[in-house]
């Protein structure tokens, strides 16, 4: 059962959730480096626009043609290099002047954006406000690429063309092709870092606003929830995007991250068997409830009857209009003994008019993502008889607001909302907080043309009707039709954005089958109840795909490799006989060598373990077994007693569980690297008239078959070398010369493991040696295959030069 269900399952679900951790070097990042370039750039950007505001003001108010025309598409160069650009949102309120702008806009948008590029070539930038996207254009790159010798700099080679050029190029030997194409490959990485770091820099600079997006507080940059208004504390946005805020903010850029784990909302909620949810503002939402988590929407009657008033919107035309008549308001409201309560979208305008209110002298409290602790505090004082309250959207605030008799005597509680929010809900869930149980109450919005919804998604009839009607400087309109046209606003804004997060459910689907295999064979690795069967199942994965190599010495090298064995068959068999049969022998073979090396781990392992277990059994709970593959030490954490009982069968279980939980984990978080970036390169694949979901389907399959095929071949090449290392006497007297040190070669965990001085204490046996035990593991015995990788035995291969390792 959800609290405030469709704001966890509606608006939280545009982003899925992550699961992240630190990546190798993740310190070293390019964002303080690029960062003067991005300043220099948005400079650059911010004269530009104003230089193409003023020319278009100049131009509109001439009486020629050509001017005017002229000075309409400097007006629309200077919307596309900063649509937030304050002067140039105030100028689009004034009569015809957005309706000019949107003529010019239309001509360069017809055939599918064929001139848009005349309209954008003279930007640094253009900025899509609506898509929350910039692009460079190659006047940018020029600036930032300034005085370097490569032109190139930040420009994106087609990498898949310079593949087959150099597929096609004859008198290159196998070798050097490949040195080239490492280098091209390289290349591209770089340049890809290097251009992602300047666009998220770019849209840092640009797009996300301090105050509004997020807050800088105690050194840190801190979301807010545009929904609510609070902190999301612990929350990071993705991608590199939040250490570019932190960069432009002069903070402490994190380290970047790596997703290990994700999931969307909607995915995860699906995996309940029942579902359900409480709120009082879902029904606009019940197509997609339906449609998304075949939930129903039951309207369950008020209590008591409503006695709140509802008022029509207040249009003004700019904000400065619509903040003067807020503050009236609130002091005709506090004058007739009203409690009110301001809802604002933003941190940065409940801080602004907290000044007005100051500069008049009412007493007032403000509640915003800065002040959230005092938040129950604030709000239960709310309804007290001339009371101003300012909080940023006011949604699920879970605190019930009281009213005396006499404020219910003066009219109730009065709510002035100082924008409309992109969704009707918020909007519902602000007017909700008066009128409950049938108190009295009000409820009222004021907006203007500059706000961000109108200029976004109002129609531009709106615009042209104001304009017509000639309104006045401070003048307001009160009307149905501008509610209902706001209302259809937020519509637009509310199916573009389930859009949105249909979308994203659409993607995650691909990746949901992928993540319940994965997670399934963990699961198994995890419990261990059929590790034993999933590990049979890759050693016959890999003997078939070892005799379908079409070369017999292709043969040889991937048994060698993967299974660590001879080849159990001549060349002769390999050309006359069935395939079937052939990887039918081999997995015998395998499966009679790894018996015979899970055996004799248990071996080596059970008189050390019986020894420990029966004299200090009782002071320690783990033991510590380390195990090789000739290339890394495995440290293999096994219960003491079960490894006793079992005559040390636990700690072949227990390598095989660490080992392939180990390489599962691995293999996924590259699998999850690699389906983003193709996420992000199969959108190119809509210019050309494809779907990109289904390409996105199609090569998703290609990589979780290539993840598969990874798992099994590191899991199994590992468990076939594993071994304990055991040294020789004659290596033991060269490595510790004295002959009073005891060997030993296991560490041991003691039963409590929560006590530090315990912890310190785990390896040694206090009441027999005073000194370090010798670890076995620090050397490589003759027989033990060589650190090198090569197969080999030590003695047969470095062991022969006395090589350490």
């Amino acid at each position: 059962i959800v609290d405030e269900v469709d704001s966890v399952l509606i608006d939280d679900a545009r982003t899925p959730l992550i699961i992240s951790g630190p990546v190798p070097k993740g310190d070293e990042q390019l964002f303080e480096v690029l960062r003067p370039l991005v300043e220099r750039l948005v400079e650059a950007q911010r004269k530009l626009a104003t230089q193409y505001l003023a020319d278009a003001k100049r131009l509109i108010a001439s009486d020629k043609k050509e001017d005017v025309e002229a000075g309409f598409l400097a007006l629309f160069r200077s919307h596309k290099a900063l649509p937030k650009n304050k002067p140039l949102i105030k100028y689009l309120s004034e009569p015809g002047i957005k309706a000019g702008m949107l003529k010019t806009e239309e001509i360069y948008m017809e055939q599918n954006n064929k001139r848009m590029p005349e309209a954008v070539e003279p930007l640094y930038f253009v900025i899509d406000e609506k898509l929350k996207s910039v692009d460079l254009t190659d006047k940018g790159v020029d600036l930032i690429t300034g005085n370097s010798q490569d032109p190139t700099l930040f420009v994106l080679p087609d990498i898949a063309g310079q593949l087959s050029a150099l597929e096609n190029e004859t008198g290159l030997s196998d070798e050097e092709k490949l040195a080239k194409k490492d280098e091209l490959l390289t290349n591209f990485a770089i340049k890809s870092e290097r251009v992602h770091t300047i666009n998220q820099l770019l849209k840092a600079y640009t797009m996300f606003e301090k105050d509004t997006d997020y807050v800088v507080m105690d050194g840190q940059v801190k979301i807010v929830d545009e929904q609510t208004g609070r902190i999301m504390d612990g929350r990071r946005w993705s991608d590199g995007l939040h250490q570019a805020v932190e960069a432009k903010e002069g903070v402490k850029i994190e380290a970047a991250t790596q997703t290990f784990a994700t999931i969307t909302l909607q995915n995860y909620f699906r995996m309940y068997h029942k579902l359900s949810g409480m709120t009082g503002t879902a029904e606009t939402e019940a197509g997609e409830f339906w449609d998304i988590y075949k939930l129903d929407v039951v309207v369950i009657p008020t209590n008591r009857p409503i006695a709140r008033i509802d008022m029509n919107d207040r249009v003004y035309k700019t904000k400065r209009e619509k903040y003067k008549a807020v503050i009236e308001e609130i002091e005709k409201m506090v004058q007739a003994g009203r409690p009110v309560l301001v809802g604002t979208t933003s941190v940065e305008i409940s801080e602004m008019l907290s000044k007005m209110l100051t500069l008049r002298k009412i007493q007032h409290n403000v509640l915003n993502a800065k002040l959230h602790q005092k938040e129950a505090d604030i709000v239960a004082k709310a309804g007290q008889s001339s009371t101003v309250t300012i909080a940023t959207n006011m949604a699920g605030r879970g605190t019930d607001i009281k009213l005396s008799p006499e404020v219910k005597a003066a009219g109730g509680l009065a709510i002035i909302g100082t924008e409309r929010h992109e969704s009707r809900r918020v909007d519902r869930q602000l007017r909700g907080r008066a009128g409950r149980q049938g108190d009295p109450g009000s409820s009222v919005f004021f907006v203007s043309l500059e706000d961000d919804l109108m200029r976004l998604f109002a129609s531009d009839r709106l615009a042209n009707w104001m304009d017509k009607m000639g309104f006045k400087e401070g003048e307001m309109i009160e009307h149905s039709m501008i509610s209902k046209s706001i209302e259809r606003a937020q519509k637009k804004v509310e199916e573009n954005n389930f859009g949105i997060r249909k979308r994203l459910l659409e993607y995650d689907d691909v990746m949901n089958k992928q993540r319940t295999v994965v997670y399934t064979k963990r699961r198994h690795a995890l419990m261990g109840e059929r590790i034993g069967m999933d590990i049979v199942d890759m050693i016959w994965d890999r003997c078939v795909n070892a005799v379908e190599q079409p070369d017999y010495e292709d043969v040889k090298m991937e048994i060698l490799q993967t299974l660590a064995m001879e080849t159990p068959f001549s060349e002769e068999d390999f050309r006359n006989k069935k395939k079937e049969d052939l990887a039918e022998q081999t997995f015998q073979e395998a499966m009679t060598l790894f018996k015979r090396k899970t055996e004799r781990m248990a071996a080596i392992a059970n008189p050390v373990i019986k020894q420990v277990y029966e004299a200090q059994g009782h002071m320690y709970e783990n033991i510590m077994i380390p195990i090789t593959d000739g290339k890394r030490m495995y440290n293999i954490s096994v219960n003491l007693k079960e490894a006793y009982e079992t005559e040390s069968k636990a700690i072949v279980k227990a390598f095989e569980k660490a080992i392939l939980l180990h390489t599962i984990d691995d293999a996924w978080k590259e699998n999850l690297r690699e389906l983003d970036e193709l996420k992000h390169s199969v959108q190119n694949a809509s210019y050309e008239q494809k779907d990109p979901l289904l390409i996105f389907k199609l090569e998703s399959v290609t990589l979780f078959d290539n993840m598969v095929g990874k798992i099994n071949n590191n899991t199994i090449s590992i468990l076939m070398r594993g071994q304990i290392p055991v040294q020789e006497p004659q290596q033991v007297r060269e490595a510790a010369p004295e002959p009073e040190r005891p060997r030993q070669q296991y560490r041991e965990e003691k039963q409590d493991l929560n006590d530090p001085d315990q912890q310190a204490a785990a390896g040694r046996d206090t009441r027999e040696a005073k000194q370090e035990p010798y670890r076995a593991e620090k050397t490589v015995g003759r027989n033990d295959p060589c650190p090198c990788g090569s197969g080999l035995k030590y003695k047969n291969c470095h062991g022969r030069d006395k090589c350490k390792f």
